[in-house]
C-alpha cells in the first residue's frame, strides 16, 4: 500500500514537471515573460550566457536543496529531487522541436496568463506529491531560518530581486506582466494542492502570497 502511495506520489511528480517544462520553453523562454526565483534565473542565464535553463536549472536546485538539506524532511527531498531531475531531462528533450506557438512573441498579456497557468499547475501538482520542481522552497526555508523572516516574504523576495535582474534584457511592460504571472501561479499552485494533506496544505500556505 505505502508502496502505491510512493508510486503515485512519483507519477504526479513527473507529470508536473512535464507541464512546467512545456509551458517554460514554449511560453516563458519564447515570450520574453519571465518568472520569479530558480525559474526566472535560468531564463536570465539563458539569455544573456546561453546555458540551457536543463543545464542551471538542475545546478541551481540542486545548491538551495544541499542549503536547505538541515531544514527539510528527507521525503520533501526525495520527491524534489525527482520534480527537479524530470525537469531538466524533459526540457532538454523539448527544447530539440521549435516551439508550438512562436505567435506568442507578439502577444505578452496571453502568454502571461497561459504562464500562469503552466506553472501553477506544473509546480502545484509537484507540491500535491509532496515536493517541488525547483529549489525555492529550500532556499526560502533557509533564508527565514537566519532571517526569522515570514517565509512569504522569503518568497516574494527572491523573486523580486530576479524580476529587477530581468530588467537588464526586458522592458518595464513585460516585467509587469512577470509580476502578474508570478501572483497569478502562485494562487493556482494553492488551488491544486489542495486534496493533500492539512499538515502539507499549512506549510504551503505559509509559502503562498
Amino acid at each position: 500500500m505505502q508502496a502505491n502511495n510512493v508510486m503515485k506520489k512519483v507519477i504526479l511528480c513527473v507529470i508536473g514537471s512535464g507541464i512546467l517544462a512545456f509551458g517554460l520553453y514554449n511560453i516563458h523562454a519564447l515570450s520574453g515573460v519571465t518568472e520569479g526565483g530558480v525559474l526566472g534565473m535560468t531564463l536570465l542565464l539563458n539569455h544573456w550566457l546561453h546555458i540551457s535553463p536543463a543545464v542551471s536549472g538542475f545546478v541551481m536546485n540542486a545548491a538551495c536543496y544541499l542549503l536547505g538539506w538541515k531544514l527539510l524532511g528527507k521525503s520533501f527531498i526525495f520527491y524534489s529531487a525527482i520534480s527537479g531531475g524530470c525537469f531538466s531531462l524533459i526540457y532538454a528533450i523539448v527544447e530539440q522541436f521549435p516551439p508550438l506557438w512562436p505567435q506568442l512573441a507578439q502577444m505578452p498579456l496571453v502568454a502571461s496568463l497561459l504562464g500562469a497557468v503552466f506553472v501553477g499547475v506544473g509546480a502545484g501538482l509537484c507540491v500535491r506529491a509532496g515536493g517541488a520542481p525547483g529549489g525555492d522552497d529550500a532556499l526560502a526555508m533557509s533564508v527565514c531560518k537566519v532571517t526569522h523572516w515570514d517565509i512569504r516574504w522569503a518568497y516574494l523576495a527572491s523573486d523580486l530581486i530576479v524580476l529587477l535582474l530581468s530588467l537588464s534584457y526586458l522592458d518595464f511592460k513585460r516585467i509587469a506582466l512577470s509580476l502578474l504571472t508570478v501572483l497569478l501561479s502562485g494562487q493556482i499552485i494553492g488551488i491544486v494542492q489542495l486534496p493533500i494533506g492539512s499538515s502539507r496544505k499549512r506549510q504551503t500556505a505559509e509559502g503562498s502570497f
